[in-house]
């Protein structure tokens, strides 16, 4: 990803779009963490995502202090806010299985030192998976454990939250409905900040309608009721290579999926959703598609549909 993302790299002083909207990309830590700043400043992007260590590797990557402060210095000269931080993809904190349940919030643990140390605003967690569980034990332990994993770390004054994202509904895990979600973040509200990270290729496979303009303004209405629009401070702007309903966790670019430019439009333009970030986690097919992807989201900004020209 680094490489690809350092080729599509343009000079950041020639066409950029400025959109009332934060715009970004997953994007790259190699080389240093403070690299990503430089590689979404030059992909376009007023936002970012990154992990804080190898996204599949139970051992950490130890921060550097000085590479922290760097970054922080980065991101105030490029202004790129929020810093969003993604969870690695190994933890279950719905594990049944003492062993792996205790390294999971070991592991989240280091996740929010990790967040704390980069001066993130957000960190996204996906509620695990209940396998030899029922639903709700699991929606419980989730909860249970990331106040455990959390326990004597001091995140409001770190400025940071925790995201609970909507999962694709794979046949264990947990999050497939707003519902869902939204239990998680009633049993940690008071314990830690807590809000929503909204992913449109999970919502759009897990069933929900977001391609009509009907269907979108239902599945909103749905989630202002269970949720809270207010508390949605991230969208995942993906597009999906599956159909509705499958359940299938593919992401697709911008526009070239079964979502669609429409929804990702309507979403841009919400009044409602001016205060989130935006942020697409789309393949790198060829060299240069992360910039393709940013650039598809930044020009539906303000931006007329075909049809009402």
């Amino acid at each position: 990803m680094a490489q690809e993302q350092d080729r599509a790299r343009p000079s950041p002083k020639k066409g950029r779009v400025v959109t009332s909207r934060r715009i970004g990309i997953h994007t790259s830590i190699a080389g240093g963490v403070q690299n990503c700043a430089v590689r979404a400043h030059g992909l376009g992007c007023n936002t970012m995502q990154i992990f804080s260590s190898s996204p599949r590797q139970w051992a950490a990557h130890d921060l550097n202090q000085a590479d922290c402060g760097e970054l922080g210095r980065l991101r105030e000269r490029y202004d790129l806010k929020p810093l969003v931080v993604h969870n690695n993809y190994l933890v279950n904190l719905a594990s049944t299985t003492e062993a792996f349940l205790k390294k999971s919030i070991e592991a989240f643990r280091g996740e929010i030192e990790r967040a704390l140390a980069l001066c993130a605003d957000y960190l996204v967690l996906h509620p695990g998976s209940f396998r030899g569980a029922d639903r709700a034990k699991g929606l419980l332990q989730t909860a249970a454990a990331t106040a455990a994993a959390a326990h004597g770390l001091d995140l409001a004054k770190g400025g940071l939250m925790i995201l609970i994202e909507n999962s694709a509904g794979a046949e264990y895990s947990l999050g497939a409905t707003f519902e869902q979600v939204a239990e998680v973040m009633d049993h940690l509200k008071g314990v830690i900040p807590v809000g929503a990270c909204i992913d449109t290729c999970h919502t759009h496979v897990a069933g929900y309608d977001i391609v009509s303009e009907t269907g979108m303004g239902e599945t909103l209405a749905h989630l202002e009721k269970t949720i809270g629009l207010k508390n949605v401070r991230v969208w995942h702007c993906n597009d999906a290579k599956a159909a509705r309903g499958s359940r299938l966790d593919r992401h697709q670019h911008v526009g070239k999926g079964s979502i669609g430019l429409e929804p990702f439009r309507r979403l841009l333009n919400d009044p409602r959703l001016a205060h989130a970030a935006f942020i697409a986690e789309t393949p790198i097919d060829v060299p240069g598609d992360d910039r393709r992807n940013v650039d598809a989201l930044k020009t539906l900004v303000n931006s007329t549909p075909p049809g009402k020209r």
